[in-house]
C-alpha cells in the first residue's frame, strides 16, 4: 500500500472513530480543514510538523499514524518483516522514518528514522489525554535535540529518554546522515485518570 494511503486511511478511521468532524479536528489540531481533507483522499504528502499535529490532536502517537489496519478477524502478526514495514520520507526536510513495530497489539513502538545533515524538524508537540515517553538511541551520526528549555547533543551510542509534552527539535548539524532509533510507550494520563 502507498504510504500516503496507508496515511490518508488511518487519519480518517481514527477521527470518525473519535466522532469528530474535519472543521473540529482542524481546531483541535491547528491544521487546516482544506489540509486534513486533501490528506485523507490521500492527494497531499502531509510534512512530520502537520502529522504531528493530527497525531497530538488525535490523541496518538505518530508511528501509530504508519500503522497497517488488521485484515479483518485475522489474528494480527507478531513479526514484522523488512518489506512490510512503511516507511514514510517527509516532503520538506527529506526525514526517513520507518515503523519497525509488529501490527500487533504493545504498549511499545519502535522507528527507525534517517536524519539528512544540516536538516531540522520543529515538533509543537502537545499529548493531552496520553502520556508518551520516548528514548532516542543514536545508531550513527549525531543529532541535537531540544525538548522545551532542555537541550543536548547525542553522538553514536548514546541515549536520550524524554517525555513527549514539550515543544521538541531534532536538528543534525553534523556532515552526514544521521541514523536513530526510537522507542515510544503510550499510556493513558494519570491526572485524566483520576478525573474521570
Amino acid at each position: 500500500m502507498d504510504i500516503n494511503e496507508l496515511i490518508s486511511r488511518r487519519v480518517r478511521t481514527l477521527r470518525e472513530e473519535r466522532g469528530l468532524s474535519l472543521a473540529t479536528l482542524a481546531e483541535l489540531s491547528g491544521v487546516g480543514r482544506s489540509t486534513i481533507s486533501l490528506i485523507e483522499r490521500g492527494e497531499s504528502s502531509a510534512t512530520a510538523t502537520v502529522l504531528d499535529k493530527l497525531a497530538s490532536a488525535l490523541g496518538v502517537t505518530l508511528a501509530s499514524l504508519f500503522e497497517q489496519a488488521g485484515d479483518g478477524g485475522a489474528e494480527p502478526s507478531p513479526v514484522s518483516r523488512t518489506a512490510e514495514q512503511p516507511v514514510w520520507t517527509d516532503p520538506v526536510t527529506g526525514y526517513l522514518r520507518r515503523n519497525l513495530s509488529p501490527a500487533a497489539p504493545s504498549p511499545i513502538q519502535l522507528v527507525e528514522v534517517v536524519f539528512p545533515p544540516g536538516q531540522r524538524v520543529a515538533f509543537e508537540t502537545s499529548t493531552g489525554d496520553v502520556d508518551i515517553r520516548q528514548q532516542v538511541w543514536i545508531i550513527e551520526g549525531e543529532m541535537d535535540i531540544t525538548v522545551g528549555d532542555g537541550h543536548w547533543h547525542l553522538d553514536s551510542g548514546d541515549c536520550l529518554a524524554m517525555r513527549v509534552d514539550r515543544p521538541t527539535t531534532f536538528h543534525n548539524r553534523g556532515g552526514k546522515p544521521a541514523r536513530y532509533v526510537v522507542a515510544l510507550v503510550t499510556q493513558a494520563n494519570i491526572s485524566n485518570r483520576r478525573n474521570g
